[in-house]
């Protein structure tokens, strides 16, 4: 797997300072919250620290916000996300890398991600947000996905659509699995 990129430290320092102040929380309610520690999102809000998808979720669903929130840059007309970059953070669970490619408008609440896989770990994922809904298509590789009590196994063009707000799993099968991810929120 190529390098990662540095995380897009100063996006997410503003956005979570944004959507905090937002709902009215202290950076100590939202750790509480969140289940993380307070240094973590001081250090979050300071634009420092190593932030991980499972972090950056507990911090969103905390605030009732999708995870794109607080990794979207400001928007712009016209947005090309080369292969390779866009904000992404990596997981702590399994060799797992989340790249947002594009946040829906508060209006269309969708969000598109390109992850990247590993085989050996799972990426196991907590509920999201009430009523959020998973679109996975398979790009490369083979794809174990799905609620932890039914997941399914995809290869290249396959895809496969399940609930975001029950527990769920990413797991590789295979060497170089990517797949396109779109979270719908309601």
């Amino acid at each position: 797997m190529a390098p990662e990129p540095a995380a897009p430290l100063a996006t997410i320092a503003a956005a979570l300072r944004r959507e905090r102040e937002r709902v009215g929380m202290s950076s100590t309610e939202l750790a509480r919250r969140a289940g993380v520690s307070k240094s973590a999102v001081s250090q979050l809000e300071a634009g420092t620290g190593n932030p991980r998808v499972e972090t950056l979720w507990a911090l969103g669903v905390a605030l009732g916000v999708p995870f794109s929130r607080l990794m979207e840059p400001t928007e712009v007309d016209v947005r090309v996300v080369r292969a390779g970059d866009g904000p992404h953070v990596r997981s702590e669970q399994a060799d797992f890398t989340g790249t947002l490619l594009s946040a829906g408008a508060a209006h269309l609440r969708r969000d598109v991600y390109l992850i990247e896989l590993e085989p050996g770990a799972i990426r196991t994922a907590d509920a999201h947000t009430p009523r959020s809904i998973e679109h996975v298509v398979v790009a490369a590789g083979r794809l174990r996905v799905g609620p932890e009590t039914a997941p399914v196994e995809l290869g290249p063009g396959d895809y496969a659509t399940f609930p975001g707000d029950a527990p769920h799993r990413y797991e590789a099968l295979v060497p170089g699995t990517f797949a396109v991810l779109i979270m719908e929120h309601p």
